[in-house]
């Protein structure tokens, strides 16, 4: 696990040509069909040479949840092993790594219409508005989200309209989640943070090079999209959004992209820091390749053979330009 544009594919497709791992994607983003420039997906190249599962599964229009993606994830993790290897996660979604490694909290389904006439309402009157009447309801839970935070404000609004009760308080009433699975993690911490910004700065000018903003123009054509889908608040495509709208120009969309980018990994990093039992690795090391490789070595030499690995790892971008095989995010 580590932060965006860390290099996790490179490393990753590297790792599985030298040991019976295969590669499934732990991703928010790439799990949309059509969205690959703007989230870094593996180009058909990578991918013949090291197949990766849990890519390319929903279109823009759809959402995909965490639930869905433990279960999805449950079931490659099984298929991998039945057929005598060994599952490598990779990614940067820190949720679906929590959910993989803890479960998730039993809360009711969600209600399409009353999501629906939530999300008309967030549109109409604005986030904050609706992060108001949460307050009302649910004053504890509205304290953690920000004004803006549309999707959770939305959720924590729907559970307290449909069931009657504060989230808070269904949260308390869940029962205690199960010990993780002695998993081999890694968690790759860039000791200098400017290192890190630096590659996040090159690998979104790229993207902007690659063709972002003309992507996103045909996925407008081919689908009925809105900027509050969950597909379309992932960054670099809600700037991008942004951009073809009118509201910001070329060197707007360059600078919010890039922050919004560095903000991702910024949150991903407080995720990290409380992530109990990963072994922490150094990102800009030139031979974390080989430290990876060493300990996996020992570890499948061993008399048992470990569970499943839980492997995100990053390498230095090649000369030159920005890697594809970074991760994107919501």
């Amino acid at each position: 696990m580590g932060p965006t544009a860390s290099g996790k594919t490179d490393v990753a497709v590297w790792l599985a040509a030298r040991f019976p791992l295969d590669i499934i994607s732990v991703d928010s983003a790439l799990v949309y069909r059509g969205m690959d420039i703007g989230t870094a997906k593996p180009d058909a190249a990578t991918l013949a040479r090291a197949p990766h599962r849990l890519i390319d599964l929903v279109e823009p229009t759809e959402a995909y949840s965490a639930g869905r993606f433990k279960r999805d994830a449950e079931q490659a993790m099984t298929a991998i092993a039945v057929a005598g290897r060994i599952p490598l996660l990779v990614g940067g979604t820190m949720l679906y790594f929590r959910a993989l490694r803890g479960g998730l909290d039993e809360l009711p389904a969600a209600e399409p219409e009353l999501r629906a006439e939530l999300e008309a309402r967030g549109r109409l009157l604005g986030w904050p508005a609706l992060h108001a009447e949460l307050a009302r309801l649910d004053p504890d839970t509205a304290a953690r989200l920000k004004p803006n935070d549309s999707q959770r404000i939305q959720r924590a609004l729907e559970l307290c309209l449909s069931t009657g009760e504060p989230m808070s308080r269904l949260l308390e009433q869940q029962p205690q989640r199960p010990p993780p699975p002695p998993w081999l993690e890694f968690a790759l911490f860039p000791a200098d943070r400017a290192w890190l910004h630096r590659r996040i700065n090159a690998r979104f000018a790229q993207m902007l090079e690659q063709g972002l903003v003309e992507e996103l123009r045909n996925l407008r054509q081919r689908h009925t999209l809105h900027p509050g889908l969950p597909s379309m608040r992932c960054v670099g495509y809600r700037q991008a959004w942004r951009f073809l709208d009118g509201e910001i120009d070329a060197a707007a969309l360059y600078e919010q992209g890039a922050a919004a980018t560095r903000q991702l990994a910024k949150r991903q990093l407080t995720w990290l820091r409380s992530w109990k039992g990963a072994i922490k690795l150094e990102c800009a090391d030139a031979g974390v390749r080989d430290e990876l490789a060493r300990q996996i070595d020992a570890a499948l030499s061993s008399p048992s053979r470990p569970p499943p690995l839980a492997v995100e790892v990053p390498s230095p971008l090649p000369a030159g330009g920005a890697s594809r095989g970074g991760e994107p995010q919501s």
